[in-house]
């Protein structure tokens, strides 16, 4: 009779005894793999900035140093020509002096508006129920879109509109060079308070109560405690949102095509508009490419600011 082998086992390993170490090479693997790990996770938002931002920026700024380009099939290198056309373009610097008006304006009133509803919100002398009422009605502007704040501002602008209905007068709003301007700031400003009412609200919720107490017991009136507690408070916010609004509010595009088209004669025109009109009313894209280039710089020597105050508030 013949007998088959048995296999044998080993032994349970005693408590304490040390387990085998993995091969050389498949830690080496393990700890590649764990180091690439989150450069995984970012890669396709990486691919995407690359294709839909980078490249874009880069091709750009390539136009802006040749001779019309699109347009001319074969198009030439040209050194800084284009950039010297721009500049000396005076419709190009009427555009400068509408845009910093627009902004400047508009970024204060967001400022100074924001902040008085935000304490107006924050205050105990309203109600609860009148509160959330309030909340709604200054929230409004902020959730329509450029389109929809632009024809509703053109019907109620027009000659026939409700505003001179109510004022009992015939203006031109939008057509007339000396109040177009100031009618779309207007609108702007309608259109962007609630970006910082909201973040000031959230800022003066967060302020410790204590401080206000100390403040009181100290004997300081409203006035000082808000001079000498609330704004304190709220610089690094007012601050952030002031460079962030002046990045926004400098490109703003939509609103004033919109509502005007940069006219009447270029009374509103601005950076985006002259931009836009380069490349798509009279195809000279690679001036429109020197134009945004131009804009870029601007907008980065704002961000250089922005990203330098938040490092220096973290």
């Amino acid at each position: 009779m013949t007998t088959t082998p048995t296999e044998t086992t080993a032994p349970p390993a005693l408590p304490g005894t040390p387990r085998p170490t993995q091969k050389p090479a498949t830690t080496r693997r393990l700890r590649l793999g764990r180091s690439l790990e989150p450069y995984a996770f970012i890669a396709p938002t990486a691919v995407l900035m690359l294709v839909l931002m980078i490249v874009p920026i880069v091709l750009v700024i390539g136009y802006s140093f040749m001779d019309n380009v699109i347009m001319n099939k074969n198009p030439e290198f040209v050194g800084i020509e284009n950039f010297v056309t721009v500049l000396t373009d005076g419709v190009f610097g009427t555009a400068i002096g509408n845009t910093l008006v627009f902004t400047i304006v508009s970024v204060i009133a967001h400022l100074l508006i924001g902040l008085g509803f935000a304490l107006l919100l924050n205050s105990s002398l309203i109600s609860n129920a009148s509160r959330a009422v309030f909340r709604v009605i200054y929230i409004l502007p902020w959730l329509f879109t450029a389109a929809v704040i632009a024809v509703l501002w053109r019907m109620l602008l027009s000659p026939n509109g409700v505003v001179n209905y109510l004022l009992q007068s015939d203006l031109e709003w939008l057509s007339s060079p000396a109040l177009a301007l100031g009618a779309v700031t207007f609108i702007n400003i309608w259109a962007g308070y609630p970006f910082f009412m909201i973040s000031l609200l959230a800022g003066l919720q967060g302020i410790p109560a204590d401080l206000y107490e100390a403040a009181t017991v100290d004997g300081a009136n409203g006035m000082q405690r808000f001079f000498n507690v609330t704004l304190p408070q709220l610089r690094p916010i007012i601050i952030s949102m002031t460079l962030l609004d002046l990045i926004w509010t400098s490109q703003q595009f939509a609103l004033i095509w919109l509502t005007t088209g940069g006219g009447p004669i270029n009374v509103t025109e601005m950076l985006s508009t002259y931009t836009y009109k380069l490349a798509f009313s009279r195809y000279e894209f690679a001036l429109a490419s020197t134009s945004a280039v131009l804009i870029l710089l601007f907008s980065m020597v704002l961000a250089f600011f922005y990203v330098r105050h938040q490092r220096a508030r973290d």
